[in-house]
């Protein structure tokens, strides 16, 4: 599995000798890990300026309510954002850790006003600007 989430385009001839496996043995284990849903899928990196991305924040994101209906309702909210590229909840002082990718600071500002600043559970927001990326292992 280590080699896969390294490099999903791995020809199985490569990754049965990686892993010291004949073709064949591989390819099965390979269908059984996808059959299973232990493999959920294969995805293209692309680079984020390719995808005119150019200004990236996390933000921690508070409920006014602290319910389930609250918290599915903002879920629906988010999940119809195509800015929001990762949706987490999370334990500590707010309920949710979003992953917000736009253009620039302008679209940034759209999207906080329009898109969270409309949703009602929201309370508070505290955004993190990301200023560069050393380690980023997401595929």
């Amino acid at each position: 599995m280590q080699e896969l989430a390294a490099d999903g385009r791995l020809s199985n001839a490569e990754l049965a000798e990686r892993v010291g496996l004949s073709p064949s043995a591989c390819l099965r284990r390979v269908q059984e890990l996808e059959r299973s849903g232990v493999i959920l899928g294969y995805r293209a990196v692309i680079d984020p300026g390719a995808r005119e991305i150019g200004f990236v924040a996390y933000m921690a994101v508070g409920l006014s309510v602290h319910t389930k209906a609250a918290q599915e309702a903002f879920e629906r909210g988010v999940a119809r954002a195509p800015e929001v590229r990762e949706c987490h909840n999370v334990t500590g002082t707010v309920e949710y850790l979003l992953r917000v990718e736009v253009a620039d600071l302008a679209a940034y500002k759209v999207f906080h006003t329009d898109v969270l600043g409309t949703l009602p559970q929201v309370n508070s927001i505290v955004t993190y600007v990301v200023m560069g990326s050393p380690k980023d292992e997401r595929a």
